[in-house]
């Protein structure tokens, strides 16, 4: 059987490793348009578990990326000049590009080597049995057929810019502040050692307050740099194609179309701000790899299953992603409350915890609301 990923990020990549694994006989081929080293972003966050969800396929990729994770255990959120920790809500980071670096030894262990500079055109896509777009946001594959994906995209109205920092954090740290602009949050952490993500965000009337459409990306980064001067400590932003966005809601009906397959970002995003994207791009991963090998390896009848078995798994995260993400749209309005009312609207944003969950998942700061007259039950 012969199949063709399209895109070498960790999502095609893990692609590549987990099928080869089950099936040594595949003629399997990789393809990339960037060059191996390219990559845009700084960290990649996973839950406090960090891969203990790969475990159960794919013991010896968890064994060689897990001791290069950053862990911390606890959310810090910085408001009106106070700090406060959310306990018990642990994650771990990794460096994407060392990501990708180790997922690429990993694959060469299994005889895999990417084809990098491979522009793949809508016209001329691979000849092979089954072809896996894994080939992000603008993936190729999805645009040769959106109709039949039925493929729905609307952008947010906050702006954003990603950028890293040369210093580290003690937690998942969340920055709040106002300036002359509006208001304007950060969402930082460490991924390596002396290095961490800072994403800066505002929303659009703050953004046209700013001036920063209008300025070259040096300059915006030093005024950032004096807006956050009190959070970075003398640390420096660090760029990598650090543009101002807006988030991208993707979503797909169908997630096959003949020979095709979506996963990860070319099938669906996650808000950052809820920090699973990598996590369900591998994911997706896993769950296509079980319904070929159910199906044994028949296309036409393991695609539909991988969509049957994974579609209601993905859409409780990216329900609450997008209600986040919702939050994080309003967060300027937010910002009217105290320090520990906001910090309970903050956790309580994406819909999933109720006062038990809460206490019992971040005790702590459950006990410090309630010892400053905050009812959990009626919040």
């Amino acid at each position: 059987m012969r199949i063709a990923v399209i895109g070498a990020g960790p999502a095609g990549l893990y692609a590549a490793i987990l099928l080869k694994r089950m099936r040594a006989d595949l003629e399997l081929r990789v393809y990339e348009q960037n060059p191996p080293d390219a990559t845009f972003g700084f960290g990649v966050v996973f839950s406090d578990q960090a891969l203990d969800f790969l475990r159960a396929d794919d013991a010896d990729t968890a064994d060689l990326i897990e001791p290069h994770m950053q862990r911390w255990s606890d959310i810090v959120l910085n408001h009106q000049r106070t700090r406060i920790t959310i306990d018990g809500v642990g994650f771990a980071g990794i460096g994407r590009l060392e990501l990708l670096q180790l997922l690429r030894q990993r694959a060469a262990e299994l005889g895999i080597h990417p084809e990098y500079g491979a522009r793949i055109g809508v016209d001329a896509l691979p000849d092979a049995d089954l072809v896996i777009g894994a080939d992000g946001l603008n993936s190729i594959i999805r645009e040769a057929a959106p109709a039949a994906f039925g493929a729905r995209m609307e952008e947010l109205d906050n702006r954003f810019v990603w950028y890293g920092a040369d210093r580290e954090y003690d937690a998942l740290t969340q920055t709040f502040i106002e300036t002359p602009h509006g208001p304007m949050n950060a969402h930082h952490y460490s991924y390596a050692p002396g290095r961490s993500t800072f994403i800066i965000e505002m929303g659009p009337d703050t953004f046209a307050s700013s001036g920063f459409a209008n300025m070259p990306e040096p300059d915006y980064r030093v005024a950032c740099e004096v807006l956050f001067a009190e959070h970075l400590e003398g640390a420096c932003l660090i760029p990598n194609n650090s543009v101002w966005r807006r988030f991208p809601n993707l979503s797909c009906e169908t997630w096959h179309h003949g020979n095709q397959v979506l996963i990860g970002d070319a099938l669906h995003t996650a808000h950052f701000s809820i920090g699973s994207g990598t996590r369900l791009a591998l994911e997706d991963v896993i769950a296509l790899a079980r319904a070929l090998e159910d199906a044994d390896w028949n296309i036409s009848a393991a695609l539909p299953a991988y969509q049957a078995a994974r579609a209601p798994v993905l859409a409780k995260i990216t329900s609450a992603a997008r209600r986040s993400a919702a939050w994080y749209e309003d967060f300027g309005d937010h910002m009217a409350l105290d320090p520990w009312p906001f910090a309970l609207s903050y956790i309580r944003r994406a819909g999933r915890l109720d006062s038990a969950r809460l206490r019992q998942l971040a005790p702590d700061f459950s006990a410090a609301l309630e010892a400053r007259g905050i009812n959990l039950e009626a919040a």
